[in-house]
């Protein structure tokens, strides 16, 4: 069975990203042909890179780097739940990302953003050059979530009906796309 993680790309405190997550991660389930964990950065504390050899050599020191290799490793894809901080992706998330990069090759990942009136769309983009370098395949289908559109009183998540259908033509392209690329993982 496809595996596919859902990873939360925020860690600060008062973050709207755990609510999105876990809208992400309870439809995912719901609509099955893969397995769905979440993956919280929170959950996985790793100090800014501290990794002596660049991560394409896969020669970590460390334990945390070694953790975190390990459960990234075992999955075929990703849906990225990432806010937008200064038109970009957040610090947690792009270090989380730059630790690895064999573990990250040949697997596809969907983009699913939060932030003011562009919806993390600049995030989204950011992430996506970043994801690139490491062999990601990243889905076309994306799910941008405008604070001010979704969010009531600024805290209190609220999808609708096309958000809903936006998350799922982006499930269905992670899925099958990371359903192909399984000939290269195995080569």
């Amino acid at each position: 069975m496809t595996r596919i993680a859902v990873i939360l790309g925020s860690t600060r405190p008062g973050r709207r990203g755990e609510q999105v997550a876990e809208w992400v991660h309870q439809l995912a389930q719901k609509r099955g042909g893969a397995d769905f964990d979440l993956i919280d950065l929170a959950d996985h504390p790793l100090p800014h890179l501290d990794e002596a050899q660049p991560p394409m050599f896969a020669q970590y020191a460390n334990q945390h780097t070694k953790e975190w290799s390990a459960l990234i490793a075992q999955y075929d894809g990703y849906v990225f739940v990432t806010p937008e901080y200064n038109h970009s992706t957040s610090g947690a998330l792009k270090n989380a990302v730059d630790y690895l990069f064999q573990e990250w090759n040949n697997k596809a990942a969907g983009i699913v953003s939060y932030g003011s009136r562009a919806g993390g769309a600049r995030a989204a983009e950011h992430l996506r050059l970043i994801l690139g370098e490491l062999m990601v395949a990243d889905v076309r289908a994306q799910v941008t979530i405008p604070i001010q559109q979704y969010f009531e009183n600024w805290t209190d998540f609220r999808a609708d009906q096309q958000l809903e259908d936006d998350l799922g033509a982006l499930l269905d392209q992670v899925i099958a796309w990371s359903t192909a690329l399984q000939p290269l993982r195995a080569a």
